[in-house]
């Protein structure tokens, strides 16, 4: 505890073990090398782009994040979201290209960060988990159909997904045939050592058996394989993003779209390993890391670092109990490119192609579509809606889909009223339960209490005015109406105006209007909106109890 307070820093670092930290930092190593390779060709950036990231996302989330466990690094839906965005705004000049990448990364950083100084990290999840799962799914689909065209060496198909795909299928007989087994056998080798020795870096085994491959019949040359050029050698130089506001305006869509993704990713993450680990999720200092980190990124010449999920499962399942762990791994990194990048020269495509797809797999989680038509078939049809919406649109047009289904189906929850009767269970002193579940219990003659669960709003005001004033008429007829709004934090003005119109009509029936504990601020909104003014002061009250004994009197 001394320690977290001299540096805060450290809170949330895990307990360090050095063996353990160690071993997982060499075998995250051995996965993330071949992944940031591969997805800085699904971002169209040169190979060095994906090792650049780590350089920077590693140390800082090291420094400033919250997870003991958590992987900071390029992700395939990050990268290709990347490519999505700016593929269209760069027109084929592969200069401005690299310019709107740089930029892109660093005002995602931006948005990061503002979002963590500003406190928006609980107010940032416009994704609910179907419609992610939908969106993620879609994601993969539309992956896939991008990298299957480098696995089976034909040229990248145009169009949209499913175009894609067609030309794929049609395509097929002109593929070439040693890029086609070299990247077929990858990705079998791929699942064979996950499933049979899931502790090996199996990225890294199909990368050095690709490369000796390559070299030993001389696939480039002979065979016609794509294959990869040099990857620069040595750390990068620190370098601003250039571009003027027009570009920064271009590209900011993109980036609240790829800040809302990657949190949305990264704190599903954190939240995930957050109780193994003894740490509590914090919203705000996560967006501030992964701010922080890819801003680091944009200025080494990196690609966007989000939260890995599969990464952060790999780093717990070797071992990991600290940051220490990718702390290690960043070294391994600062090797590798000081030493080891001429190596990479001469790796198949496809290779990397076998990398993503096997990465993708994960991403598909058919599990769990099943698993929400099976519990709610309005939530899986919105995460369908997420699905065809990245597949028939494109990335950015799903994303916005998944964000209004997303908000169609928050407002279409908090739009409901549930408005419960309550009564006094007989023998049990002034215990207070919802009648419809509890029938013995009994209304006080005259008072008929309402319980409102949940906040009430501009969006069921009107519903909940209707429901109160059919409650109230029902027989038999109280004198009295006591609403209960403990749930409530505060009132918007619609609401506020809804019970100053709500009252005149109770009172027009003959039947009083009071409200049972309101928290401090729905109070002041009702005294500043004249309802007190209606009801009067005295109708509000501390308790249940209290309420029924002032307002009692013989129902009518």
């Amino acid at each position: 505890m001394p320690f977290t307070r001299a540096a805060p820093w450290l809170a949330g670092m895990g307990r360090i073990t050095p063996g353990a930290d160690v071993l997982a930092g060499l075998t995250l190593w051995g996965v993330l090398v071949p992944e940031a390779l591969a997805y800085a060709g699904m971002a169209g950036m040169p190979a060095s782009a994906g090792l650049y990231t780590l350089l920077a996302s590693l140390p800082l989330y090291f420094l400033f994040g919250g997870s003991p466990v958590l992987v900071c690094a390029a992700t395939s839906v990050e990268s290709i979201m990347m490519a999505a965005a700016v593929a269209p705004l760069a027109g084929g000049d592969a200069a401005r290209y690299l310019t709107l990448m740089a930029l892109l990364v660093a005002t995602t950083g931006i948005v990061f960060l503002a979002g963590g100084l500003l406190r928006l990290g609980r107010a940032t999840s416009f994704l609910s988990k179907p419609v992610m799962t939908g969106f993620t799914c879609g994601l993969a689909i539309y992956i896939a159909a991008d990298q299957l065209h480098k696995l089976v060496g034909l040229p990248h198909g145009h169009g949209d997904t499913l175009r894609q795909i067609a030309q794929l299928v049609t395509g097929i007989g002109r593929s070439n045939p040693a890029t086609a087994c070299v990247g077929v056998a990858s990705l079998a080798l791929l699942f064979v050592l996950e499933r049979l020795a899931p502790r090996v870096p199996a990225g890294l085994c199909v990368l050095a058996l690709g490369l000796l491959a390559s070299k030993a019949f001389a696939l480039g040359e002979t065979h016609g394989v794509a294959v990869v050029q040099n990857v620069r050698a040595g750390l990068p130089a620190l370098a601003l993003p250039h571009g003027g506001m027009a570009d920064v305006r271009a590209v900011f869509p993109a980036a609240l779209g790829l800040a809302l993704v990657a949190f949305s990713q990264a704190l599903g993450a954190v939240r995930s390993y957050a109780p193994r680990f003894g740490v509590r999720a914090e919203p705000d200092r996560e967006l501030r890391a992964l701010g922080l980190a890819n801003l680091g990124s944009a200025l080494l010449g990196g690609l966007l670092a989000g939260g890995s999920m599969s990464s952060t499962a790999v780093n717990v399942a070797a071992g990991a109990r600290s940051r220490v762990a990718t702390l290690v791994t960043t070294v391994l990194v600062v090797l590798t490119l000081t030493f080891f990048t001429p190596v990479f020269r001469g790796l198949p495509e496809a290779v990397l192609g076998a990398v993503v797809m096997h990465a993708v797999v994960r991403l598909f989680n058919l599990s769990e579509l099943r698993r929400f038509s099976r519990i709610n078939p309005v939530e899986f049809a919105l995460a369908m809606l997420a699905l065809a919406g990245v597949v028939l649109l494109d990335i950015l047009p799903g994303l916005v889909l998944a964000v209004a289904a997303s908000l169609t189906r928050l407002l279409m929850v908090a739009s409901d009223v549930n408005l419960t009767v309550m009564g006094e269970l007989a023998g049990c002193g002034p215990f207070w339960v919802d009648t419809a579940q509890h029938p013995e219990a009994m209304e006080v003659p005259g008072v008929r209490v309402l319980r409102m669960d949940g906040a009430l709003f501009f969006a069921n005001a009107e519903k909940f005015r209707a429901a109160v004033l059919s409650l109230a008429g029902q027989a038999p007829v109280p004198g009295a109406v006591a609403i209960q709004l403990r749930a409530n934090g505060r009132l918007c003005i619609t609401a506020a105006d809804m019970l100053r119109t709500l009252a005149r009509e109770l009172a027009d029936h003959g039947v009083r209007l009071a409200f049972i504990e309101p928290a401090p601020a729905t109070l002041r909104m009702l005294r500043q909106n004249g309802v007190l003014e209606l009801v009067g002061e005295k109708r509000v009250y501390p308790s249940i109890e209290r309420a029924v004994a002032d307002l009692h009197s013989p129902i009518r």
